[in-house]
């Protein structure tokens, strides 16, 4: 019996499926999941599994929200760095009441035909986290040599997923579905 046996009992089996699917550590990020949920229900959750290339090495990560009657879980396990069989573990819990937006963003292939989606954005702020893009500053005069320090932007970077057809199939569709819902549900 794996270790995560006693911690899966509610979550919807469709969930823990996804997880599995993805191949990515199932028991640890099955076992997060409900670590992050303790006895609340899911109403809702998206799934995903990104691999990203860093040089010559994968590195894969997976997040899964989800969503209860008072609270967005957020679940990320991403992989251990060097080649090595570790994984970090992480669980945000954030109360539905304090996110201030939610923001969904389609791209379509050809705007004729609403069902052509290509990608799609969801990016969700309650205002653990900031990021500042930062840049020399300059004055109009051409000639000008002096330093002028910097100047930036500062914006809400809770977290953004993104997804593709190409890369992540119909999961697209389902963030955009996912977001709709927690638009709803915070509204």
């Amino acid at each position: 019996m794996s270790q995560s046996a006693n911690f899966n009992s509610t979550l919807p089996a469709e969930l823990i499926a996804e997880i599995a699917e993805c191949g990515f550590y199932p028991d640890l990020v099955t076992q997060t999941t409900q670590m992050g949920i303790g006895g609340q229900e899911p109403l809702d959750y998206l799934v995903q599994h990104e691999a990203t290339f860093a040089g010559h090495e994968l590195h894969r990560h997976l997040t899964v929200l989800i969503r209860t009657d008072r609270q967005l879980v957020i679940c990320h396990v991403d992989e251990g760095e060097g080649g090595r069989p570790e994984a970090l573990s992480t669980v945000e819990c954030v109360a539905l009441r304090a996110v201030d937006s939610v923001v969904v963003t389609r791209s379509l292939s050809d705007p004729e035909q609403l069902t052509s989606l290509s990608e799609a954005w969801l990016t969700i702020v309650w205002g653990a986290a900031r990021r500042i893009d930062l840049g020399p500053a300059s004055c109009e005069d051409p000639t000008c040599e002096a330093d002028h320090g910097y100047t930036g932007v500062m914006q809400p970077d809770d977290i953004t997923v993104r997804m593709s057809r190409q890369a992540d199939g119909e999961n697209a569709r389902r963030l955009v579905a996912f977001g709709l819902r927690l638009q709803g549900a915070v509204g």
